[in-house]
């Protein structure tokens, strides 16, 4: 198991990467020495390509610090290869072997792998300046005695492996971390707009859907039973199922596909709701006191003031067992204000849980807006609705 680094271990770190620097600054002054010098063609184009090959393949290895420890000894190979390949075609290019030591330290998988490797790239040197040279026994002795840079790598191995080690392993484990803490967030956040669409899907379908069909319910029940005590009223009942039904269908497509929801369109908020009011009035017999102020607002705004009148007037209907409803909508001083109230027989608000006045809340509270409810046993009902306007100076 290798050791944590101690406390001088961050400035051997420093110089191991500033030498590394230095090694890929003395290639790049190599190369730019071959393009202007007076190098016979084939050595300067051999010899800038092998730089090119190892500089390519080196910026892929280090863009993967998480790789096999077979990528990493891949690429020691061809540096030893290229090493000794380049100390064959040019004098002098035996050198790079000293630069490029911190190479074998930080790509080896143990300090034993940075110095076989590293005696393997002084060997492949010293074997490249013979064949230059000319083979001899005596040439090859004397140019690994020159190399004195493979002792050197044993005191280098062993002084900076195990920091430079457990630094790469460290940032493969971190980059690994946050990958996996990127991939986590993003299922979070996949799962979160699933929920929130079911939910807005849920809320659609409550506010539109399951509203038309209890009015279809109720009103095809009050036609059943005028059929012998109003008969005249029947054909009024009648096309006010149609009509429902035809908007029920409307907010079906508009709820699978891009079509506007249906009544909403753009326009004055006071007609689109004085449409609802009219008709809520047409379906119940019930008397309805409005005054709609002209209030402007934009298209979303629009839509919650109507589901919120839908909602409450399905109320109404439903449990109140009222008489009259009072609508006003107006402007207040930063806020548009829709209040609803009725004669009703009113009911416990704390004891309320239905998913009406909660689906208001949610849908309000995507606005900032507010919604309070106000009733008590035999005192009717009163909904106050508060949606906050936005101007372009306070955005």
């Amino acid at each position: 198991m290798m050791q944590r680094p101690q406390r001088g271990d961050p400035y051997r770190l420093w110089l191991l990467h500033g030498w590394e620097l230095l090694c890929w600054a003395v290639m790049g002054l190599l190369a730019l020495i071959t393009v202007l010098g007076d190098v016979p063609a084939p050595q300067a184009y051999g010899s800038l390509a092998l730089m090119t090959v190892l500089a390519a393949a080196y910026a892929l290895v280090r863009r993967r610090p998480g790789a096999p420890v077979r990528v990493g000894y891949a690429y020691l190979g061809l540096l030893v290869a290229v090493l000794g390949t380049l100390s064959w075609m040019r004098d002098g290019f035996g050198a790079l072997y000293l630069v490029a030591l911190p190479q074998f330290v930080l790509l080896a998988n143990s300090p034993r792998s940075a110095l076989a490797s590293s005696g393997l790239g002084a060997a492949a040197v010293s074997v490249g300046g013979t064949l230059r040279e000319g083979w001899s026994l005596a040439g090859l002795a004397g140019n690994s005695l020159s190399s004195i840079g493979v002792y050197a790598v044993g005191a280098l191995a062993v002084m900076v492996t195990p920091g430079a080690l457990e630094l790469r392993d460290e940032r493969a484990r971190l980059r690994a971390q946050l990958a996996s803490a990127q991939a986590e967030l993003a299922k979070a956040q996949r799962r979160q707009g699933a929920a929130e669409e079911r939910e807005r899907l849920a809320r659609e379908i409550h506010d539109t859907l399951a509203q038309g069909f209890a009015s279809i319910i109720v009103m095809a029940e009050a036609a059943r039973s005028g059929l012998d005590a109003d008969p005249g009223r029947t054909p009024r009942q009648l096309r006010s199922i149609e009509q429902t039904a035809r908007e029920n269908l409307a907010e079906a497509r508009a709820l699978v596909g891009s079509a506007p929801a249906a009544g909403t369109d753009a326009g004055s908020v006071a007609a689109t709701l004085r449409r609802t009011l009219d008709r809520f009035t047409e379906d119940t017999g019930l008397t309805v006191e409005a005054e709609l102020g002209d209030v402007d607002c934009d298209q979303p705004t629009r839509i919650a003031l109507l589901r919120c009148t839908q909602e409450s007037l399905a109320n109404v209907r439903k449990h109140a067992a009222a008489s009259t409803v009072s609508v006003v909508l107006a402007r207040r001083p930063g806020a548009i204000e829709l209040e609803i109230t009725d004669d009703g027989c009113g009911f416990v608000v704390g004891g309320s849980c239905g998913f009406g006045l909660d689906g208001m809340r949610r849908r309000l509270a995507e606005f900032g807006g507010e919604l309070t409810v106000t009733s008590s046993v035999g005192d009717g009902t009163r909904v106050l609705v508060l949606i906050p306007e936005y101007s372009e100076e306070t955005t």
